[in-house]
């Protein structure tokens, strides 16, 4: 039944407000998720059912929503100085920024998988962070670097034996002071630089040893971060160069002497969206920190912490389609456009099925390359965690803002407006594209993958064959892909091409394999015949889109 609600307008006159779909709140983002159900079972996270059933309950609760809302229109505030003058560096968080990141380590999405080791705690984590972003995904930035940082730390036994504890607390303590006073403490990265972006070795920001050079040995900073990530974190991994090279710091904000190190944040980034994260432009006046590794061998070990967060950019890119989706269902579901919901439009179908198709490619992609992280003394998977993370950054957050402008589009002008959570579902969408490494850089990663990893190139071919013999479009698709695949004279300017046609026989596989018959047969017929990047709403004759989309609506229809 369509909500209605009456205002007074003043003379006694009544306006009735009818037709618009009541909110979408109060519901389970975990149990009303099926799909995501049956994937985090198959990938090895069965065991994290009921809790991920209880932090799917919290995120969908109306109070839980608001937070979200609440972060964005109150970003952050820095206090580079105090009113005296001194310098103070410290930057102010609304309230709702801390809620939810006390949610977020207390699910431990910081953590987990390494504080508490057992098969599929990568792929309980993923489902987790998906959930998570599909309320707000600003807080993943340090959530997310501080997942990817511990094996780095690892590298450098004796910082690793006391930084770890306080990474693996599941306490948010937001307190600005030295961590050793702290009962939880987060990490966050420095790489950019105004010359160089992408390319780490035009970096110029210096160190040099305080007393005598190697692994673990204190060094001196100066120089500068134009994207210095999440600034009111504990500590930092940097890239700078020392005489031997680019090489990885470990930069904490406070010197052991219970000093504020030197780290001048200039200002906060003002972003098209990512709004309640603090990104910042810092100098380096000195600041003290200590070599993780070889000097020379920084790029490798903070490279090891991007394959992290890249993984972590295919699973928020996945959690915002579905955020995305589920609002456009809920509105065609509940909304009458010339005497008929618009859910039972044959059209409207199409595009919502289309936007399940997408999204469930996405989610199961994005979990199983979760659970190849669950297995790093697997050769295959690891050398498939190697190949896949950046194929599946590239082409899931590339078609985020397509899926994301297609959802809005279903609201019309009530999803426009910025009471409407999908400008901000919109605004969202680039960061993951941009974030550890564009496009091209990720196409070109792919391409030195399928060279130099033959265990990662073997287990993707695997996961191909495995679903090969059901669908005709697919087993033709696999062969051409095989031939590109195989081919050692890939050339450059087609990388893109081929890292499209790769996650697209992956999604395939994965659906045919394990996705309900109509998804799978919808998506070989729409993305492995001419490839899938064209519009939404394009699903050929002969897809089951009525039954895909009545089923996308976490409530149900009206």
């Amino acid at each position: 039944m369509n909500q209605q609600s009456k205002y007074d307008l003043g003379g006694g006159e009544m306006h009735s407000v009818t037709n618009q779909p009541p909110p979408l709140i109060d519901y389970n983002l975990f149990s009303t998720d099926p799909a995501l159900v049956d994937a985090v079972a198959i990938e090895g996270g069965d065991w994290a059912a009921a809790g991920l059933t209880a932090f799917g309950e919290h995120l969908g609760q109306a109070d839980m929503l608001a937070q979200g809302d609440l972060a964005n229109r109150n970003p952050p505030i820095l206090h580079a100085f105090d009113r005296y003058g001194r310098r103070r560096d410290d930057v102010e968080f609304h309230p709702a920024w801390h809620r939810l990141m006390t949610l977020a380590l207390d699910q431990g999405l910081h953590s987990a998988p390494w504080a508490e080791p057992r098969h599929g705690a990568h792929v309980a984590r993923a489902a987790g962070v998906y959930l998570m972003c599909q309320v707000e995904a600003g807080v993943q930035c340090p959530v997310t670097m501080t997942y990817g940082a511990v094996p780095a730390l690892k590298r450098q036994p004796e910082i690793a034996a006391e930084w770890l504890p306080r990474l693996f607390s599941r306490v948010y303590d937001s307190r600005f002071r030295p961590a050793a006073e702290k009962s939880g403490a987060l990490i966050g990265m420095g790489m950019t630089e105004k010359q160089g972006g992408s390319d780490l070795r035009a970096n110029i920001t210096s160190a040099e040893p305080v007393a005598q050079r190697g692994p673990g040995q204190a060094y001196r900073l100066t120089g500068h971060k134009w994207f210095f990530s999440a600034p009111m974190c504990d500590a930092f991994l940097v890239l700078v160069q020392t005489g031997a090279g680019p090489s990885c710091i470990f930069l904490p904000r406070w010197t052991p002497d219970g000093a504020v190190n030197a780290i001048h944040i200039q200002r906060l980034k003002d972003k098209l969206g990512n709004r309640s994260n603090a990104s910042s432009e810092v100098e380096f006046a000195g600041a003290t920190g200590w070599l993780i590794g070889e000097e020379g061998r920084g790029i490798p070990t903070i490279i090891e912490m991007a394959n992290y967060t890249r993984l972590d950019c295919a699973l928020g890119s996945s959690g915002l389609m579905r955020q995305a989706l589920v609002q456009a269902a809920h509105h065609a579901a509940h909304r009458t456009v010339f005497q008929r919901k618009l859910m039972d439009q044959p059209l409207m179908q199409n595009v919502i099925a289309d936007m399940v198709v997408e999204a469930e490619a996405a989610m199961r992609l994005a979990l199983r390359l979760a659970r190849a992280y669950d297995r790093p003394d697997d050769p295959a998977e690891a050398g498939f965690a190697r190949l896949v993370t950046p194929a599946a950054k590239y082409w899931i957050c590339k078609r985020g803002p397509m899926l994301a402008a297609e959802a809005m589009e279903v609201l019309g002008g009530n999803g426009y407006v910025e009471e409407s959570v999908m400008p901000r579902l919109y605004r969202e969408m680039p960061v993951n594209s941009i974030w550890e490494g564009s496009g091209n850089v990720m196409c070109l990663d792919v391409l030195r993958a399928v060279s130099r990893t033959p265990d990662g190139l073997a287990a993707v071919i695997c996961e191909l064959r495995a679903a090969q013999g059901d669908n005709r479009r697919f087993d033709e698709f696999c062969l051409k892909l095989s031939d590109d695949l195989a081919d050692r004279a890939l050339h450059e300017g087609q990388a893109r091409r081929l890292v499209e046609r790769l996650v697209l026989g992956l999604q395939g596989a994965l659906l045919i394999k394990d996705g309900a018959a109509a998804i799978a047969d919808a998506f070989c017929a729409s993305r492995l015949d001419g490839g899938g990047g064209g519009a939404f709403g394009t699903l050929p004759s002969g897809a089951d889109v009525g039954l895909i989309a009545r089923n996308a609506a976490p409530l149900g229809a009206a």
